[in-house]
């Protein structure tokens, strides 16, 4: 029995020597050469607790503590006041140390009051260990630069790789040095030119041309065929010197009336139109007569509002010829350079509709006083030989000044606009090359068959 509780005892002084921890709670502090105490228990302050030290100037710096009474009592003798060799002693000790007690109790980022900051004074963090971090991480961040806006060919021949992909490589490979210029080769040429869609009559016709022209100029050499067939092309979209520009002026107000069948993007073209007019320096306003489609006014709305032009409406529903109307009466009051107006989507064949478009055109005879007129039909080059027929219907029943092909980067047959212009006789306005507000383009025979090979 002895020996265990020895055995306990011995175990209790190893922890306490090793650790500075006693089992039962007590609590030792690390060795410093100046205190006096060499340990304060926290049984010892469970009934005495300190509220309050207090010196007494009368007494020679003894100081006395306030405990839970409201009495003074001198402090333990433990408690007292180090002499002035003593604390001589510490400061030597904590100089030995390399350790400054004020500097431990200072904040590093406090500055004096009474020194104004100066910029180009450097203020040093003590903790700040990295410049090398800085250029680390600025070495990492990547500079993308803006890319440059491209030219108004660069932006069609982008538009027309489908087309010059599938078209102009077979050309080339017609043209080659060894090939030989016979009937063969022109029958060829004819496949190519059909397969992109330029249609039979305007086939015959460039490639009777290329003959008469290779006999006329006596071409040997096939690499010469290549330039030459490019000068036929664009002949053959100038031949009848159509205008290609729109109906406006800088005296009168110029009404542009939007027609076409479902779905060819009708009201993404307006406001594609309405941005280029805008940067144009023309003032613009949108008539939203497509009240018979759901949604359509609210989508010409957000079309209206990336232009940034004003736009006419009524509800949905009512009646086309009266948003005209309004829209032309706004915009002669507000002195509007170009009111273009959306209409429903229709096909020739719906009576009713075509109807609906013709009072449309006497709304704007009877109250568009001296303004110019376009009537632009939108058609989608991707239907290939269906828009043809379409231009053709249309022009039954009412006239047509100019055409707006869009999707024309979607498709491999862009050489649609040949029987467009030059077999019915329409010219084509602008073409659309992309879904972005900048991408509806003016169209020039020069650039787009330069661009399409």
């Amino acid at each position: 029995m002895f020996d265990f509780f020895r055995k306990k005892k011995n175990e209790e002084e190893y922890e306490k020597d090793q650790y500075g921890q006693a089992s039962d709670g007590e609590y030792y502090e690390d060795e410093d050469p100046f205190y006096d105490d060499e340990y304060y228990s926290d049984e010892y302050y469970e009934d005495n607790y300190v509220e309050e030290i207090v010196e007494d100037e009368s007494n020679d710096g003894v100081i006395y503590t306030t405990y839970g009474s409201s009495s003074f009592e001198p402090a333990p003798a433990n408690t007292h006041s180090p002499s002035e060799e003593m604390m001589e002693d510490r400061d030597d000790y904590y100089d030995s140390i390399n350790y400054d007690y004020n500097e431990s109790l200072a904040d590093p980022y406090d500055e004096p009051l009474n020194e104004p900051y100066d910029d180009e004074l450097s203020y040093e963090d003590p903790y700040y260990e990295g410049d090398q971090y800085e250029e680390e991480y600025y070495d990492e961040v990547e500079v993308v630069e803006e890319e440059p806006k491209l030219g108004f060919f660069e932006r069609v021949r982008e538009g027309l790789v489908k087309t010059r992909d599938q078209f102009t490589s077979q050309v080339k490979n017609l043209f080659t040095a060894n090939v030989k210029i016979d009937d063969d080769m022109f029958d060829e040429l004819e496949e190519i030119l059909i397969s992109a869609d330029i249609g039979m009559n305007s086939t015959l016709e460039i490639v009777d041309a290329l003959r008469d022209e290779i006999k006329a100029r006596s071409v040997k050499d096939s690499e010469e065929i290549y330039p030459l067939l490019k000068e036929i092309m664009v002949e053959k979209l100038d031949r009848d010197n159509l205008n290609n520009e729109l109906n406006i002026n800088d005296k009168d107000l110029a009404i542009i009336l939007v027609i076409g069948v479902n779905g060819v993007g009708k009201t993404t073209t307006i406001g594609k139109l309405a941005y280029n007019l805008k940067n144009e320096g023309k003032t613009v306003m949108l008539a939203a007569a497509d009240t018979f489609r759901a949604a359509a006014i609210d989508q010409l709305g957000e079309w209206a509002d990336r232009a940034d032009v004003e736009m006419i409406a009524h509800t949905e529903g009512a009646d086309p010829s009266a948003v005209i109307f309004d829209a032309i009466k706004s915009a002669k009051s507000k002195d509007v350079d170009v009111l273009i107006c959306d209409t429903a989507g229709r096909l020739h064949n719906k009576k009713n509709l075509m109807k609906e478009l013709e009072k449309i055109n006497k709304t704007i005879d009877t109250h568009a006083g001296s303004a110019t007129r376009d009537n632009l039909l939108v058609l989608d080059a991707t239907t290939g030989q269906n828009a043809v027929n379409q231009l053709r219907e249309f022009k039954n029943v009412t006239d047509i000044t100019g055409l707006i092909l869009t999707k024309l980067d979607g498709t491999a047959k862009g050489g649609i606009i040949f029987p467009l212009q030059v077999e019915l006789d329409v010219p084509v306005k602008y073409i659309g090359l992309g879904e972005g507000i900048d991408n509806l383009e003016k169209f020039d025979s020069e650039t787009f068959v330069e661009a399409l090979f």
